[in-house]
């Protein structure tokens, strides 16, 4: 299925009548693939083919696109109202129309996607002023089966509003936001699923100050009013949020959590060096976010500089961390937390970096082999399996080696050490994973030939407390362009090897051709074929088996006015 989410920018109303009334771009594209297994079941059917298409129409800077996907095995057809959205531009004013999403501040509402309507308006002058209103979740009734993809959700409406005042470093920023779930907009749903519906109000406050030229001090303090169920007892309590009316009503269920962050810092051209403050609540969440660090408490100081006119520039940060910040859990994590950044540019020829972080962070951890070995382009393709680091550090250096007019040389060392903890994928891993990633890699190209020749090493460790992983091979490739690069050609071979606590269980070897031959940048014919051979040494998992794939196709795309 193709997704259709075609975002609109600054669509100017002053155009009108100035640009051209009507332009049309797009493109199809047809694809085939032929599929052949031996040693297994097929893993897909052995011919399947998929045409796609877009057509984008421009009226007067406002677009309108269209997309159609068709296969063998789905069709789809996607207007432009799926997901959509529209930022129309008139003057000093911004519109944000359909599916979009805004950011005030880390604290209150930070890129959740939304189906409503926003607005900035920043005339000339000190004011600024921004706004949204619309739904942040679409109801969803209980399934069949209890699984991910069929749990329940509440119908959610939020608004939010931004005022900003100021110039030049000075500033002041005042945020409120709320949501609330709709609790007719769905069936009943089981208390066993800790699905509730929700309240959620959150107020922040931010202000920047820049006095005798060079010091600068900002903060921002936000406070967030949250209701797990909306459905239980009003009460009165003495908090602020509690009695603050058609806003907000506070409950039985109803939590109250605080974010402060600032910083005070000395800048200079070429250098500068400040100390830092964030103190995050326990369970601190605001419902106009996806995620958020909570229970922690940073005490930092930071400074950066620029040295030997440039070549040598450096960034660093240290301090403490704790959490348990309300005494709630058995035991406190107190730790030193900080981070460097080093890049070192001695010459053309080469460059150097280097970082170092122990602060808490998300991330996604995607093994360069995912990649290699694959059979298509659409294996693979889960972004969303985020995990937790704790401490991570990265080298990464560059060497040209004797190049010139007709010959380029490069040489490029990658090395990575991840320490990772708490989730993965949302589920509870054992702790202490250390992940080991590699990389050493030699290109040559031979200019008059269109020849490049490119050879790489690569390395992957899973490092746990009771089991560890490697998988480690090489990889060659060679890349030939002809026709006036009309015409290109490449293959690549690669050999992974993969352990088991020091066990070998199997090792990879994949062999890939490409081919693409491009008419008047308007046609464009591609063929691939991979053929992978897997090879087993445990009697637990799958036995050898070689899969072939091969892919053609074909795309053509258009622009008239």
């Amino acid at each position: 299925m193709v997704l259709c989410c075609a975002p609109l920018f600054a669509q100017d109303l002053d155009a009108i009548g100035k640009e051209n009334p009507l332009t049309v771009s797009g493109g199809v594209s047809v694809n085939q693939m032929l599929y052949a297994a031996s040693g297994i079941e097929s893993r897909r059917d052995p011919y399947s083919f998929y045409t796609a298409g877009n057509l984008n129409l421009n009226l007067y800077g406002w677009n309108v696109p269209l997309s159609f996907s068709y296969s063998n095995q789905q069709t789809s057809f996607h207007q432009p109202f799926n997901q959509y959205s529209m930022h129309p531009t008139y003057k000093w004013v911004t519109g944000h129309i359909g599916y979009t999403s805004m950011s005030f501040s880390p604290y209150t509402v930070n890129g959740h996607i939304f189906l409503g309507g926003g607005v900035d308006v920043e005339p000339d002058g000190k004011w600024k002023f921004s706004a949204l209103y619309g739904r942040f979740m679409k109801p969803v009734e209980l399934g069949s089966t209890i699984d991910y993809s069929s749990l329940p959700a509440y119908k959610r409406m939020g608004y939010g509003m931004k005022a900003s005042y100021g110039d030049a470093g000075n500033f002041v920023d005042l945020i409120l936001f709320h949501a609330s779930d709709k609790v007719s907009s769905i069936g009943p749903v089981p208390d066993s699923l800790q699905i509730f519906p929700m309240e959620n109000l959150v107020a922040s406050i931010a202000a920047g100050k820049t006095f005798l030229e060079n010091f600068v001090l900002r903060a921002e303090l936000a406070s967030s009013a949250l209701s797990h169920d909306i459905r239980a007892v009003e009460t009165d309590p003495a908090a602020l949020f509690g009695r603050m009316g058609l806003l907000y009503t506070s409950r039985t269920t109803s939590s109250y959590y605080k974010a402060f962050k600032s910083s005070f810092d000395y800048r200079k051209d070429a250098y500068s060096i400040g100390v830092g403050f964030e103190r995050i609540d326990p369970q601190y969440r605001t419902l106009g976010a996806y995620y958020f660090n909570n229970d922690l408490q940073n005490l930092t100081l930071n400074g950066s500089a620029s040295l030997l006119q440039g070549k040598v520039n450096l960034a660093a940060s240290g301090g403490s961390q704790r959490d348990n910040l309300d005494d709630t859990k058995m035991s406190t994590m107190r730790r030193m937390v900080g981070s460097v950044n080093v890049n070192y540019v001695p010459s053309q020829k080469m460059n150097f970096a280097a970082s170092y972080s122990s602060f808490q962070t998300f991330t996604n951890i995607r093994s360069p082999f995912l990649e290699i070995n694959e059979l298509t382009p659409y294996d693979n393709l889960d972004t969303l399996n985020y995990t937790q680091i704790s401490k991570s550090g990265n080298l990464n250096a560059m060497f040209m080696i004797g190049s010139s007019e007709e010959r380029r040389q490069n040489l490029n060392l990658n090395l990575s050490v991840q320490e990772a903890s708490d989730k993965q994928g949302g589920v509870v891993q054992n702790s202490g994973n250390i992940f080991y990633n590699g990389n050493l890699s030699y290109a040559l190209s031979l200019v008059p030939q269109n020849l490049t020749l490119s050879v790489a090493f690569n390395a992957n460790i899973n490092q746990g407390e009771l089991f560890s992983t490697h998988t480690l091979g090489p990889t060659a490739a060679l890349s030939k362009s002809l026709l006036d690069k009309a015409m290109r050609l490449s293959f690549s071979t690669s050999y992974n090897t993969s352990y088991a606590n020091v066990q070998r269980v199997g090792a990879i070897l994949s062999n890939r051709v490409n081919g693409s031959f491009s008419i008047k940048q308007k046609h464009n014919l591609n063929l691939s074929m991979a053929l992978v051979n897997r090879q087993s040494n445990t009697e637990t998992l799958v036995q050898n088996f070689t899969e072939f794939t091969c892919m053609l196709g074909y795309g053509y795309t258009f622009g008239t006015k």
